[in-house]
C-alpha cells in the first residue's frame, strides 16, 4: 500500500513538473511573415461613399409587396456613379430583381473562383424610436468619429470598403488569375428560403459553369478589443466564422375540452403548457466542447499570465470543469450547445373562458452536428406530457464546419496579424444566418469575417438605434480586402 502512495505522490509531483514547464512554453506562436506591402486607401472617399449609401433607405420586409423597390434600383445607380472601374470592366448583372452579381475574370479559367459577398438590405427602423437617434437613422451623418445610421455596421460598411478595394485594384491595374465574384443579395435580413436573392446568385453562378468555388467570405466574424486588467490587454480577438448554427421554431400546441373558468380541471391546457415549458428549460441539450471551441480558448490561453497559463495549457484535462463554468454564461453557453428559448405563448381569449387550444413557440439555435429531426427527438424525451402536438415553423439545417488548415483561412488569419500582430485569431461559431448558408452545396470553404475593429458596445447597436461605425476602421477595412484579394485569387 505504501509502494502505490509513493507511486501516486510521484506521479503527481512529475505531472506538476511537466505543467509548470509547458505553462513556461505555452505562449504566442511567432509566426515569422514577411512583412506586406503598404496598400493605397483613400478613407476619405470610402467615408463618403459609405455615406452615401447609408442615405439610400434599401429595406427588406417580409412581404414583398411593402418593399420599396425603388431605393434598390436608386442604390444600384449609386453604385454605378461611384465605382466606374468597376462597372466598365468587370461583368455586372441583376439577379432575382435586386440582388447584384459581379465577375472579375481571372487569367486562368481552370481554376476555382473565390466568392465576396455581402447584402444590400438593412432592418426597418422601429417606429416612434427615431427620435432617440443622435443622428437621424439615414443620415449617414459623419462627424468625423463615427458615421451614423441603419446599415453602418450591417452591412453596407463592408459593401462599400469591398467595392472601394477593387476599384482601387483595378486603378492599380491588379489582375486576378481565378475569377472573383462579388455576390451582393438583397433580402438577407428576412428570406430563409429557395426563393432568396443569395440562393438565386449561387444558381446563377452554377447556370455559367461554376462547379465549385474555392472559398467564399461573408459577414459573421469580428475584431473585439481586448483589455482585462491583469489578463489581457492591448490585443484584439479576431473570431473567423467556420460554421453558423442552424434554426428551427417549434410551435408546441395542447389541445384539450373548453369551458367556463368557474368550472376549471386541476390544470388547464395553459396549465399542461406551463409544465411543457417546464420541462424544455430544465432540461437542456447536452453541451459539448467541439474542437473550434478548445482552440478558441488555446489561443486566448496562451496570452495569460504565466499563474493562469497553468490552467490553460491543460484544457483537454479541463473539460468537465470548463462545461461546468460555460453553461453558466449564456454567451459561452450558446457556443457549446443547441439553445431552448421560449418566446410566444397563447392561451384562452377571454378571462373567464378555459382555453381549448394552448400553444408556445420555441426557437432552437443547433449546433452542427444536430439536425432538426435530432431536436424534434429531444423535445418527445424531455416533456412527459406525450399528448403534444409539434409543427415547424420554420427551420434551417446548421452548416457544416469550414476547415481551419485552408489557403483561405491561412490568408484571412495571416492578413488579420498583418495589421494587428498581437491579436488572436481563432475559429468562431456564427450564431445568427448569413448569405454563405445557401453557396455551401458549391463551397467548402465559407468563412464569416468582417474586418472592422470595433468595442463590443458597437456591435450591440447594429439592428438598434444609433447603429455606427468608426470612420478610422474604414482604412484597415479596404488593406484588407485589397490584401484578400491579392492572395485568394491567386494559386494556392
Amino acid at each position: 500500500m505504501q509502494y502505490f502512495a509513493y507511486v501516486l505522490l510521484a506521479t503527481l509531483g512529475l505531472f506538476v513538473l511537466i505543467t509548470l514547464i509547458r505553462a513556461a512554453f505555452f505562449r504566442p506562436k511567432r509566426e515569422g511573415f514577411a512583412p506586406l506591402p503598404e496598400e493605397s486607401v483613400d478613407v476619405e472617399r470610402a467615408a463618403a461613399r459609405l455615406s452615401g449609401a447609408i442615405q439610400i433607405p434599401t429595406i427588406s420586409y417580409p412581404n414583398e409587396e411593402d418593399v420599396d423597390w425603388a431605393q434598390f434600383e436608386r442604390f444600384r445607380a449609386y453604385l454605378r456613379e461611384s465605382y466606374p472601374l468597376i462597372h466598365k470592366q468587370l461583368v455586372c448583372e441583376v439577379v432575382a430583381g435586386a440582388s447584384l452579381l459581379y465577375c472579375w475574370k481571372g487569367s486562368d479559367p481552370s481554376l476555382e473562383p473565390i466568392a465576396l459577398l455581402s447584402h444590400q438590405d438593412v432592418v426597418p427602423v422601429s417606429g416612434g424610436t427615431e427620435g432617440d437617434w443622435t443622428h437621424p437613422p439615414f443620415s449617414g451623418f459623419n462627424d468625423g468619429t463615427f458615421i451614423w445610421g441603419r446599415g453602418a455596421m450591417d452591412m453596407k460598411n463592408h459593401l462599400i470598403c469591398v467595392m472601394e478595394a477593387v476599384e482601387t485594384l483595378l486603378a492599380e491595374g491588379f489582375a486576378p488569375v481565378r475569377d472573383v465574384y462579388l455576390c451582393f443579395g438583397h433580402d438577407e435580413e428576412v428570406v430563409g428560403a429557395e426563393d432568396s436573392g443569395a440562393f438565386r446568385l449561387r444558381k446563377a453562378l452554377e447556370a455559367r459553369g461554376v462547379k465549385r468555388l474555392a472559398s467564399t467570405l461573408d459577414e459573421g466574424g469580428a475584431m473585439l478589443p481586448l483589455h482585462v486588467k491583469g489578463i489581457i490587454e492591448n490585443s484584439v480577438l479576431a473570431g473567423i466564422g467556420i460554421s453558423e448554427k442552424g434554426y428551427v421554431d417549434f410551435e408546441i400546441t395542447i389541445n384539450r375540452k373548453g369551458g367556463h373558468s368557474a368550472q376549471p380541471p386541476a390544470h388547464t391546457a395553459l396549465g399542461e403548457l406551463a409544465q411543457v415549458i417546464r420541462d424544455l428549460e430544465r432540461r437542456q441539450f447536452k453541451a459539448e466542447l467541439l474542437p473550434f471551441m478548445l482552440h478558441l480558448l488555446s489561443e486566448g490561453g496562451r496570452r495569460l499570465p504565466y499563474a493562469l497559463r497553468l490552467l490553460s495549457c491543460n484544457l483537454p484535462l479541463l473539460r468537465p470543469l470548463l462545461k461546468a463554468v460555460l453553461k453558466k454564461i449564456p454567451a459561452a453557453a450558446s457556443m457549446i450547445r443547441t439553445t431552448t428559448a421560449v418566446t410566444m405563448a397563447s392561451g384562452s381569449p377571454a378571462a373567464n373562458v378555459l382555453p381549448q387550444k394552448a400553444s408556445a413557440v420555441v426557437n432552437f439555435r443547433i449546433m452542427p452536428g444536430t439536425t432538426v429531426k435530432d431536436v424534434e427527438a429531444h423535445i418527445r424525451k424531455v416533456v412527459r406530457n406525450k399528448d403534444i402536438v409539434l409543427k415547424v415553423l420554420k427551420q434551417k439545417e446548421a452548416s457544416p464546419f469550414s476547415g481551419m488548415r485552408s489557403s483561405s483561412f491561412e490568408a484571412i488569419r495571416r492578413l488579420v496579424l498583418a495589421q494587428q500582430p498581437e491579436a488572436i485569431v481563432a475559429p468562431y461559431l456564427v450564431m445568427g444566418g448569413t448569405d454563405s448558408y445557401f453557396y455551401e452545396p458549391i463551397c467548402a470553404h465559407c468563412y464569416r469575417f468582417s474586418p472592422f475593429l470595433a468595442e463590443l458596445s458597437l456591435l450591440f447597436c447594429t439592428h438598434a438605434t444609433n447603429e455606427r461605425v468608426p470612420v478610422e476602421t474604414l482604412g484597415g477595412a479596404v488593406t484588407f480586402f485589397k490584401r484578400y484579394i491579392r492572395l485568394a485569387s491567386q494559386p494556392d
